[in-house]
């Protein structure tokens, strides 16, 4: 992953995004792409190109790319013979074996970008005299968050690597011409939260973990869409741990914090007020001197209590944190046909994929699988108001049985008479409070369940 800003003597081969610091309040990019006049976002790489790839001279006709709200740059090439396919980065168009492809398209590419990136940023300073984007601004004025990027470069992903473009596949065929409610899986690629620095009012900067990029205006990589099955559910959890503080270790507590704030000697002097009993209850005065006791014998102040006055601690349940939800989904599919047996292998095929994690070329490191919002949808259209929405999720788990009739069985050409999978999901973060008013990212939200 890189990051691009006018400062950028190059646009890298790996996925880039245009830097935060020209995110807006609403943490869209100020150079997105996607306007009122151009919903779909994407502009030509050269404007006016006559000359394809492979042509003589060579051109970049039909390569065209946007900036998405989240600032990620993308590539859609369009081959002029009705096959039009989307790529994530530089890397990913040269990897796809266009005819005619070689390094100096590369260099055009690059070339095109900067030139196209730059004229994005004086256009915008232009129409904004007061809130210019680049260089010579760096930060916007008051509170903000610039990324910091990651000190070196993990590699590219090995060859034959696939993060886009799966496919969209539906079961049974017929489906899509039902008005049913549906379950949609959409493959996405993983986009880590990455570490920021919040600048204050007062001009101090503190380190900070920038929220991860919302689902929505995500680009779908493949989708699988099947009948809701039986047996869905969800549970919100919260993890809360019962914990003891006596009056003792709270007095002693309070003391160590004004020994911190004010200086050793006073932690000292209210140490001996607490343990002599001046000015303390009495509870106190006992506790803390079962504390010291238990210090000096090796022992437990709990058990010193019990035996020499009979009494016990009080205590109370304490939230220890969020959990992250899991979600079990096991589907049986039987194809009626060979269109079908294929797409039932697409599927498996799919999910199995797109789990995979992904290594790069000089096998040093391993790149985060492809993750994956989940959708119940009513009508299929819209999310379902009354089903509990789930938040992007990584799948943990992917089990295939091929005899699920308890038998082996199969058609002439071999493919199995019926398989049925299981898949386990985990979401990513915990659900919040604030999700569930948060329409800016999960719209309608407020109209039912909610998470």
């Amino acid at each position: 992953m890189g990051f691009w800003n006018t400062n950028s003597t190059t646009l890298g081969n790996e996925v880039t995004y245009v830097n935060n610091t020209y995110k807006d309040a609403n943490g869209n990019n100020k150079l997105t792409t996607i306007t009122s006049t151009n919903t779909s976002g994407y502009r030509d790489v050269v404007e006016g190109s006559t000359q394809k790839i492979g042509d003589k001279p060579p051109g970049l006709k039909g390569l065209s790319y946007a900036v998405q709200n989240d600032g990620k740059i993308t590539y859609k090439y369009d081959d002029g013979q009705g096959n039009i396919k989307q790529y994530n980065s530089i890397q990913e168009f040269a990897n796809s074996s266009i005819v005619g492809y070689d390094k100096d398209t590369t260099k055009r590419i690059k070339d095109g970008m900067q030139k196209n990136l730059k004229a994005n940023v004086e256009s915008y300073n232009q129409k904004n005299p007061t809130s210019k984007i680049g260089p010579a601004t760096g930060t916007p004025p008051g509170t903000g968050s610039t990324p910091i990027a990651p000190t070196s470069d993990t590699g590219e992903a090995a060859k034959g690597t696939k993060t886009t473009n799966f496919g969209n596949f539906t079961y049974p065929a017929d489906l899509g011409k039902t008005k049913q409610d549906v379950i949609k899986f959409t493959i996405l690629e993983y986009q880590p939260g990455r570490l920021g620095q919040q600048t204050t009012e007062g001009g101090t900067n503190l380190l900070q973990l920038n929220q991860r990029s919302a689902l929505k205006g995500r680009q779908p990589q493949g989708t699988v869409t099947l009948p809701i099955p039986s047996g869905i559910s969800d549970t919100n959890a919260c993890n809360w741990k019962t914990d003891e503080l006596d009056a003792g270790k709270a007095a002693l507590g309070a003391a160590a914090f004004s020994g911190i704030t004010q200086g050793i000697g006073k932690m000292f002097k209210d140490i001996t007020k607490t343990v002599e009993g001046e000015g303390t209850v009495s509870d106190v005065k006992t506790a803390a001197t079962s504390v010291f006791a238990a210090a000096a014998s090796g022992g437990d102040n709990r058990s010193i209590l019990a035996r020499a006055e009979g009494v016990i601690v009080n205590m109370e349940l304490l939230f220890d944190g969020p959990t992250l939800r899991p979600f079990s989904f096991t589907f049986k599919m039987s194809a009626r046909n060979k269109g079908e047996a294929k797409t039932i292998i697409d599927i498996i095929r799919f999910f199995k994929r797109g789990m995979a994690p992904i290594k790069t070329d000089a096998n040093l490191f391993l790149k985060t699988p492809n993750t994956f919002k989940i959708e119940y949808l009513h009508r299929q259209e819209k999310n379902h108001p009354f089903i509990g929405r789930i938040k992007e999720c990584a799948l943990q788990s992917f089990t295939t049985n091929y005899t699920p009739e308890g038998q082996y069985a199969t058609y002439t050409d071999g493919v199995m008479v019926s398989y049925e999978i299981q898949m386990q999901f985990t979401e990513l973060e915990p659900v919040f409070n604030s999700d569930y008013d948060d329409e800016s990212n999960y719209p309608k939200v407020k109209d039912g369940i909610g998470f």
